[in-house]
């Protein structure tokens, strides 16, 4: 289908959605109907409870405006307690982006250049150029000026420079639910090992990606950093389990026991740390002045805490336990050894 071809197909469905539209409602529900129209072509299958949780409106008002896109000549198949889905074969694809969406493309261009691998960066960048070719010209003009203005330098590497398809091999055995081959070295490991994995999702925190996966080595769900991967390799070996959400696995209870901390630290200071804290079990916070009076419960006194403490020890002041208190001590007494 030609550009003018789409450009008079879309003008007619907007004129009919119109007809349905503008002699009773406003122009806040043309704007809706026509980004649930956008979305139906974006996914397989829509549900209509995500389409008001998204509009922040009624079920009612959604089955409003789908047989509004029904009456209009869109066709739409239903199946009760699955959701909407275009039959096979319709497409608009979209030719009209805001200024707003169109520079939005250039942060998530640059995110990806930094924050995925190069064949997955790859792609996208393959991606963006048709994007960008259906741009008005004043989108384009603005893209333009900004677009050389925005850099983003990753903290970490976060792929092996060897293995430049990492995530594109994870992402095809989560989609595809076949085996995934790792030689893996880990943090504690002299040698890397070699895994057989069943993927599970993708995550990125602390400046790392991750996956989470069950591993037929440890019999057990294991995360892996992708900067540690040596080899990856997909293989036809079907998965031999079902798997829970990954935000489950997760928020999985540690089994280890909790233990509650209490510390008091600089207001100043704490703005630098109030991102991290989260990751060390921060369960609440509250004002003491100049201060700030923060409680974790963590897993982790022996190592994880106590260092991270020790990055900011010096503007602050350990209400308890005991115990890490005294693991402070013996830290610095080695450091003071080795100088």
């Amino acid at each position: 289908m030609s550009f003018k071809e789409t450009y008079y197909q879309w003008m007619s469905y907007l004129w009919n959605i119109c007809q349905f539209v503008m002699s009773d409602d406003t122009v806040k529900r043309f704007d809706r109907i026509v980004s649930i129209l956008i979305q139906l072509q974006s996914k397989k299958i829509v549900r209509a409870q995500d389409l008001a949780d998204r509009f922040e409106v009624s079920l009612r008002t959604i089955y409003r405006d789908i047989r509004t896109l029904e009456s209009s000549g869109v066709p739409i198949a239903s199946e009760a307690g699955v959701g909407y889905s275009i039959m096979e074969g319709y497409r608009l694809p979209p030719v009209m982006f805001t200024k707003e969406e169109a520079g939005s493309f250039v942060a998530a261009e640059k995110l990806m250049e930094q924050f995925t691998d190069d064949s997955l960066g790859g792609y996208f960048t393959s991606a963006m150029y048709k994007i960008k070719s259906v741009l008005r010209g004043h989108e384009k003009d603005w893209i333009d000026a900004i677009e050389s203005q925005i850099t983003i330098n990753p903290a970490q590497n976060l792929f092996n420079k060897n293995i430049p398809n990492a995530l594109e091999s994870i992402m095809e055995s989560i989609a595809e639910k076949k085996q995934l081959f790792l030689r893996y070295q880990s943090l504690r490991a002299e040698e890397p090992t070699d895994r057989a994995i069943e993927p599970v999702g993708l995550f990125h925190e602390n400046n790392y990606w991750y996956v989470m996966g069950y591993c037929h080595l440890r019999q057990d769900y294991r995360q892996f950093r992708t900067d540690r991967i040596q080899q990856i390799k997909t293989t036809q070996d079907p998965y031999i389990k079902e798997h829970p959400p990954l935000e489950e696995l997760r928020t999985k209870k540690e089994d280890k026991p909790k233990t509650k901390i209490v510390i008091r630290i600089d207001k100043e200071i704490y703005r630098y740390i109030q991102g991290s804290s989260k990751y060390f079990g921060l369960t609440s916070k509250e004002n003491i002045g100049d201060e700030m009076e923060l409680t974790f419960l963590t897993s982790d006194i022996e190592n994880g805490f106590p260092r991270w403490y020790l990055m900011f020890a010096d503007y602050g002041t350990i209400l308890e336990p005991l115990s890490l208190k005294t693991r402070i001590k013996e830290l610095i007494t080695e450091v003071s050894e080795r100088l």
